[in-house]
């Protein structure tokens, strides 16, 4: 299964990065995303997964750490999908300003000569 994770994380990574070498600005846009939800589930995956394991202690009972989920790289999974929405709203917001501006939606503000 670990494996299968591994190249599930590495597709959606390498679809991003092929994204953003695309022209067209909300490739990039998307290209980010991807990107980001990659390195996600990355550190998602990297805290131990577990199934049926609280992250905190019940009140008045002693903490064993072998029981317990890594409450860690769920905060920090947490975390970057609040700011990775709050860059993408700005990322669209400057994007469509560009557009309007530009009158192209290409990266370079040109569309390219065929």
């Amino acid at each position: 299964m670990e494996a299968v994770l591994a190249l599930g994380i590495g597709i959606v990574f390498g679809a991003g990065i092929w994204l953003v070498l695309r022209p067209r600005t909300f490739q990039v846009l998307t290209g980010l995303m991807l990107m980001s939800y990659a390195v996600n589930l990355f550190i998602f995956a990297m805290g131990r997964l577990a199934v049926d394991r609280p992250p905190l202690t019940p009140a008045g009972t002693m903490a064993d750490p072998a029981a317990l989920a890594d409450p860690v790289p769920q905060a920090l999974v947490l975390t970057a999908i609040v700011i990775g929405f709050a860059t993408t709203a700005l990322y669209l917001v400057v994007m469509i300003g560009a557009r309007g501006l530009a009158g192209t939606d290409h990266v370079d503000g040109e569309e390219p000569e065929e």
